[in-house]
């Protein structure tokens, strides 16, 4: 009996080359923005310390976030990764992610907690006043006077803010493919079914969860509300028909926890030390 002929042999593709173009260009996009220098010669995103904010596709902010692990780990994870609470909640659609907007504190570099305890901890006052200052900065340039956090950043005095930069995350293929009002709204729709069902199959969620649902829910109707009067030769809506404040209560500060600190020294920072060493061959190429 003639031996059974072996199927030919064929190549795996590379990873990288298996998400759909949108992704590869978005991805590409980032690789590109976390590569950028400021006119010192250093990786805006390199800094250890710092904050980040997200916008969407009308550069309305969504998220505003701080890491003490490295920002472009913290970048990374919410973007590629999808490994933060954020995204495994469903609170931030990265498909909604356009720019990105950074903020290091390139002064406490190589800072520890266990070399200097006093300076880390007034390290974590100060990136607290950070983080809430771009927060209200959001909330501020915000057309709901409202963001997608799900903890509101520690109530801390304004401060000013470090010098900082704004990169695009997505090519003119990308915005014309995804960027379209019926594209949104049907993608808003199904993150609201999203973050709604990891509400009822948990129960047991935060009340940010759930004032983020609204917000999204919030969104979704602004947008639907844009589109009808694109369709029916109407001026837009004015945002200020709503009242997100009316329907989900204070958004300067936690109700629960006003002075509350996210902790990043726990098993977070395991995670992204490990991302870290990950990364490393990445930024080498």
């Amino acid at each position: 009996m003639a031996d059974a002929k072996r199927p030919a042999k064929t190549r795996k593709p590379a990873k990288n080359k298996l998400p759909a173009t949108s992704v590869r260009d978005f991805r590409n996009l980032l690789e590109k923005a976390l590569a950028e220098c400021d006119d010192q010669g250093r990786k805006w995103a390199d800094a250890q310390w710092g904050c980040y904010a997200f916008y969407d596709y009308d550069g309305e902010p969504i998220y505003v976030g701080q890491t003490n692990e490295k920002l472009r780990t913290r970048i990374r994870r919410h973007l590629t990764n999808q490994r933060t609470d954020a995204v495994a909640m469903r609170i931030l659609d990265v498909f909604e992610v356009a720019e990105m907007k950074l903020w290091p504190l390139w002064e406490y570099e190589g800072l520890t907690k266990k070399a200097d305890p006093e300076g880390y901890e007034a390290a974590r006052i100060h990136l607290d006043a950070v983080e809430y200052t771009a927060y209200l900065e959001a909330i501020k340039a915000s057309r709901y006077r409202a963001i997608l956090n799900e903890k509101i950043p520690p109530l801390s005095d304004a401060t000013a803010l470090p010098p900082s930069q704004r990169f695009s995350l997505i090519s003119k293929e990308t915005r014309e493919e995804r960027g379209h009002a019926d594209v949104r709204i049907a993608r808003r729709a199904e993150t609201i079914s999203r973050l709604a069902a990891v509400a009822h199959e948990r129960g047991e969620v935060s009340p940010g969860l759930r004032r983020v649902l609204v917000i999204q829910a919030v969104r979704l109707a602004y947008i639907s509300a844009v589109r009808l009067a694109y369709v029916e030769g109407r001026p837009e809506p004015s945002p200020s028909t709503i009242d997100v404040e009316g329907l989900v209560g204070p958004v300067l500060y936690e109700p629960s926890d006003p002075h509350g600190r996210k902790d990043k020294d726990g098993a977070e920072a395991g995670e992204e030390g490990q991302d870290e060493a990950g990364e490393e061959s990445q930024d080498d190429d």
